[in-house]
């Protein structure tokens, strides 16, 4: 068997991506502290042990829900997602409620995520923060990936634009953890634009493209936006095109990430999951040692 058809391939690649995922949101997290602003300019680790938010608990689930279920079942992961929502992990109040309410009530979470924001559904980037590892266990199969990451997507965020940006981030794991897929920067992200539906997302990727020679990373996310609004076109293009330029370099992808602000864990969960979905791309040693261990119940199958 080769390594994309190995039985046990596809999870080792999510939990690779996890990994990646969960140094991002834990490191990244930290630069909200202002005591630690100084070192995120100077490119320096802030002090002590890293604890990561709800960006990676809910990625813990989708991993989960794979694992058991070979696919993303809509009703498991929802459930997953609530059992283990924990309160002080920065959830976004709409996602807080809808949680606790599927969790203690037993309510439905179609009719919650459907009645977000006066019936429009959440365009926030939870959905796309958290599938990373999704498209690295579709590592060769991107249409695939994409597919899950919209199912995947619903539980929560029902918006054109979160599904595109879910769908989007899935797409770039997926390919980035096939060697055998797009190599150059610019072919990575022309991939990627062919599989997401017209969206603002998607119209943020083409800028993004256009953008892969621009070394000043205020000037991009000034353009692209770097997640300040919370939404997933102003934070998924600019994530894409860090990953997209620093494929392999897992360090130089996250300061690249962090310097430019903003939603900083959630930019940097999307792009250590992409990053390290690919072979070679996994964070420091010494960064994953200061980084709070993954819970048992998403690493074993």
């Amino acid at each position: 068997m080769t390594p994309l058809t190995s039985p046990s391939a596809p999870l080792s690649r999510a939990l690779s991506s996890l990994r990646g995922l969960s140094v991002g949101d834990a490191l990244g997290s930290q630069f909200f502290v202002p005591a630690h602003y100084p070192a995120l300019q100077n490119g320096e680790l802030p002090p002590g042990s890293w604890q990561w938010t709800d960006d990676t608990e809910m990625a813990c689930s989708i991993v989960a829900v794979l694992a058991a279920h070979g696919r993303i079942d809509q009703d498991a992961l929802a459930l997953s997602f609530a059992e283990h929502h924990d309160f002080d992990r920065g959830y976004g109040p709409a996602v807080n409620r809808m949680l606790r309410l599927i969790r203690q009530e037993g309510a439905d979470w179609r009719e919650l995520a459907a009645g977000l924001f006066n019936g429009q559904g959440s365009w926030g980037n939870g959905a796309a923060m958290r599938v990373a590892p999704l498209g690295a266990w579709y590592a060769g199969d991107p249409v695939q990936a994409t597919h899950q990451a919209e199912i995947s997507a619903y539980t929560t965020h029902q918006h054109r634009e979160a599904v595109a940006g879910a769908m989007a981030v899935a797409a770039a794991a997926a390919l980035a953890a096939d060697l055998a897929g797009p190599q150059d920067p610019a072919a990575l992200l022309a991939a990627v634009v062919e599989l997401v539906p017209r969206s603002a997302v998607q119209a943020g990727i083409r800028r993004a493209a256009d953008m892969l020679d621009y070394a000043d990373v205020a000037t991009v996310a000034a353009v692209l936006g770097c997640g300040r609004r919370t939404s997933a076109h102003d934070t998924v293009p600019f994530a894409l095109w860090s990953a997209a330029r620093h494929l392999g370099d897992y360090r130089q992808a996250f300061w690249t990430t962090a310097k430019a602000g903003g939603d900083i864990d959630t930019t940097c969960s999307i792009v250590g999951g992409i990053v390290a979905a690919r072979p070679g791309g996994e964070p420091p040693a010494t960064w994953t040692a200061r980084t709070e261990a993954l819970p048992d119940w998403a690493t074993v199958s």
